[in-house]
């Protein structure tokens, strides 16, 4: 990595040396995300960082190949493997569902509006930073080396993510809720330190005011923490929420992805 991990922010320091400018420029970035929150805050940075060096390098890239480079250069830093899923709403926008298949990754758009996403979902802030790469890592070596438990967790995780796309296209919430409720059942056991006294407070303080199910988002551990809400619960679910000790955040999804603008 010729020394990236030296600077103060490593990160944007690996992605210069990898376009290598012939020219000075000055990078600034803006994040309303809090640091460690788990909703793919560092992802988004380092795509727009990437489209900008590219677009000033003049090197003509493709959105997968964008999603390649900032893939990779954030496991070179953080020295662990990184998941592409992660890049995705910085490029695409909307909803989307990506599959893993043998010929490689695909991205298919989901037809959710973002209204109706806004609407049934809340964002709260636990305050407790996690490190993701850390955890999921701790995850991913259990299951490469053959923990029963965590093996048996990841097939059935995966059933659920498919069998959420097709719950999603219809609009079958009830659906979407049950499934959220089983698959943080079995994400939270993957690992020690996954949920935290104060998810598990959040999660059932929202379950009496309407909320439907809840997970952590990314890794877990503390940071951020998603909840399914009945129609029109929205603001009494983050009103108790907010009184128990989470932050709620604002939650828009994002109409367009990726954009360059000179």
């Amino acid at each position: 990595m010729r020394g990236a991990n030296r600077f103060r922010l490593p990160l944007a320091a690996r992605l210069l040396q990898f376009f290598a400018p012939k020219e000075g420029l000055l990078i600034e970035t803006d994040s309303e995300s809090p640091a460690g929150a788990g909703i793919s805050g560092s992802s988004a940075l380092m795509i727009a960082t990437t489209a900008a060096l590219a677009r000033f390098t003049d090197r003509n890239l493709t959105l997968e190949q964008m999603r390649v480079i900032a893939q990779n250069v954030e496991a070179q830093i953080i020295r662990v493997p990184t998941g592409c899923q992660d890049y995705y709403p910085a490029l695409y926008g909307g909803v989307s569902a990506i599959h893993l298949d043998a010929d490689g990754i695909h991205r298919e758009a989901v037809p959710v509006t973002p209204e109706e996403i806004e609407s049934r979902f809340v964002l709260a802030y636990t305050g407790a930073p996690r490190q993701s790469g850390i955890n999921n890592w701790e995850v991913f070596k259990a299951h490469i080396n053959g923990d029963k438990h965590v093996f048996r967790n990841f097939e059935r995780i995966a059933e659920i993510a498919r069998a959420m796309h097709q719950a999603l296209v219809p609009g079958n919430w009830e659906e979407v809720a049950r499934l959220l409720r089983e698959e943080w059942k079995l994400r939270r056991t993957n690992a020690p330190g996954i949920t935290t006294p104060l998810i598990d407070k959040l999660i059932s303080i929202a379950s009496k005011h309407g909320g439907q199910g809840a997970k952590a988002c990314g890794a877990g551990g503390g940071g951020c923490v998603i909840f399914l809400v009945e129609k029109g619960a929205a603001s009494r679910v983050a009103t108790a929420i907010g009184d128990n000790g989470g932050r709620v955040l604002p939650l828009q999804v994002a109409r367009d992805g990726l954009r360059l603008s000179t």
